[in-house]
This record gives C-alpha cells, structure tokens and sequence, in this order.
C-alpha cells in the first residue's frame, strides 16, 4: 500500500521513497505511452457547472506507473460546502482553507507535462477546468485518461465501473471512501497494473485531448431547499453531473446536412462532442440563438458534429463517421456562426 501518512493539508508535498529496481516492470514499452501520469481527485460542493472544488489530491506517477510523490489541500469554496455526509467537509472545517486561486500556482506545477487520470475524468478536469478559468488562468492539461474508459478497453471483469470495484479487482484497500487524498491513493494504486496489463498488450491508452476553458461565465442555479438545510439533495446528488437545461424547442425545420464550405443554415441539428474552449453552456446558447437546434446525440437527421478531438473513439464521433456526418472543429463552428442563413420560407407564406 501506497504510504500517505506525510501528505499535508497547507499545499505541500511530501515525497515517497521508490520502489526496490527488482519490483519495477523490465519488459519492454510501448513508445508511444506517456512519460507520466497525474492521479486526480477531487471533492466538490455538488455536481453542476456552478459547483465548487472542496478538496484536491495529486498522485504523480512516472511512466510506468511508479509513485513519484503525493499532495493534497482543503480549498475554501466560499459558499455552502454542499454534500457534507459525502466528502465530511463543513463550513467550519474550511473556513480557513486556502482559495483556489491561492493553491492554483501548486497544482499547475503538479498536472504540467503529465497525463491528468481519474475514475469518470470528464468530471474532475470539468471542475478543474472551470476553477481555473474562473481565476482568469488556464488549467496546463492538455491529455487526459478515464479509469473507466481504460478497464473497459482491458476488458476486466468488474460487476460495475465504481471505483470500489476497480480495487477491490486489483486488492487495494480503500481506508476513507470520497476523502480526495484516499480516493487518489486508491486509483493510483489500481491504475498501476491496470497501466502494465495495457502495456503488456501493447493496447491503446484512451486518451482524449484537454481543451482548457478560455471564456465563462457563473450563472448560479437556485438549488432547492427540501432535503435539508444545506439545499442539497442525496439523491439528485448521485445523478449526472451536468443537469439538463430545458430550452425552447427549435422553430425553424432542419434543412439537412451542413455542406462543408458552405454557411449553416436556421434549424440545422448541431451536436457537440468533447472540450470546447468556451464553456460548453455558453457555446450551445450561441447556436440557438443563431436559429439552430442544439442535439444532445447523433443521429441520421444530425447536420453537423463539432469536435475539437476528431481522432478520439466518443460514441457521437463513431456515429457520425458511420452516417458520413460533417465533422468541424470549434473554431471553424464559432467562424460559421457569426453568419447564419435564415431559414427558407414556408410554403405558401
């Protein structure tokens, strides 16, 4: 077991002594795997875009998986600490926590040049993403690995992608559930021979590209006061990270596929895959208000998919390869928008 007893809460790290030369892999390596790794995990006042980070845990592992050192901090979120009978953190514990922007210089050093993993990825980059660029910084990941994504590329028998069953599969105790700084050591001990049986295979890491958010904007959700003082619901809680937003529906009919070279045209489908640079929620809400129909998936009807990773294997760019829907990036898109078509006149009007 990975050895976290020197890990401080005031934004240092503490370093671990590597492992003996005869417990370190020998076979050969893929070229192309990373030089290293990452381990993240952080804890949150909840799961939507407006959510702040509580807690943060660093693992940095070299490229064949061995721990390098470990880092954790408290964050004070400045506002209500959220699910507290999940992470344990109230207000009291975190009031004289560090702000992000005073731990951000800390945790760049630590992400720089490395791989960011985690157990569901998209949602710790998301919320680091965003804390960066509300701090008018931009977070240095540019690749990213889910542990989910890579044990289903392993193929390895688990009853379900928790956490929890990843190690429980590879026989790593985990000593504190939802504490960052375990959550991290869990993970990094279970990506570690998950990363070798990889290796071994000579397999394709799934990793996908980081776009670091370059504009945002906090628009705060009034959360619901049942279930709590906190305002906070367990159940709601355990749901997707990102809530749904219910928008008007399109009023213009879809006029069909986006002609590459051509302009869009007012009720062209529009899905988006992946990062984008401006926050996600901004960028949808200038394309409806251009007159197009945002689509949440790919579908035959879909006139156009937007992508700043073309070459990742995401199930909208599988389908839109397998319908030949056109593929353009964000900038491309952003251009496209700042001159849409009407849509064609009714018949008859």
């Amino acid at each position: 077991m990975l050895d976290d007893t020197t890990a401080r809460t005031d934004g240092t790290s503490a370093h671990l002594p590597a492992q003996p030369a005869d417990a370190r892999p020998t076979a050969g390596w893929p070229a192309g795997y990373p030089d290293g790794y990452a381990v993240v995990d952080v804890e949150t006042t909840g799961l939507a875009r407006d959510d702040r980070i509580v807690s943060a845990a660093v693992y940095r592992l070299d490229s064949r998986g061995e721990v390098e050192d470990h880092w954790y901090t408290l964050v004070n979120p400045q506002r209500d600490p959220g699910p507290t009978w999940i992470h344990g953190l109230t207000s009291e514990a975190l009031a004289d926590a560090p702000l992000f922007e005073e731990i951000a210089d800390e945790l760049a050093a630590r992400l720089r040049d490395r791989v960011l993993v985690a157990h569901n990825a998209i949602f710790d980059w998301s919320m680091i993403a965003r804390e960066y660029a509300r701090a008018r910084r931009e977070a240095p990941v540019r690749r990213r690995l889910c542990t989910i994504a890579l044990s289903k590329t392993l193929a390895l028998p688990l009853p379900n992608h928790k956490l929890e069953s990843l190690a429980a599969h590879y026989g790593v105790v985990q000593e504190h559930a939802h504490h960052a700084l375990d959550d991290a050591r869990v993970l990094a001990e279970a990506f570690r021979p998950a990363l070798r049986l990889a290796a071994s295979r000579e397999a394709r890491l799934p990793l996908l590209a980081c776009q670091p958010l370059s504009e945002w904007s906090d628009r705060i959700v009034p959360r619901s006061s049942s279930g709590g003082s906190s305002g906070y619901r367990s159940g709601s809680y355990g749901r997707s990270w990102r809530p749904t937003r219910k928008r008007p529906a399109c009023p213009y009919p879809n006029p069909g596929r986006y002609e590459p070279g051509g302009r869009l045209v007012q009720g062209m489908r529009v899905a988006i895959s992946g990062d984008t640079s401006v926050d996600r929620e901004l960028l949808e809400d200038r394309a409806i208000e251009a007159g197009l129909h945002i689509a949440t998936s790919v579908s035959r009807l879909t006139s156009l998919l937007v992508t700043n990773d073309p070459e990742a294997d995401t199930s909208k760019l599988v389908k839109a390869r397998s319908f030949g829907t056109p593929v353009i990036d964000e900038a491309a898109f952003s251009q496209l928008l700042q001159d849409v078509q009407e849509a064609a006149p009714a018949p008859g009007g």
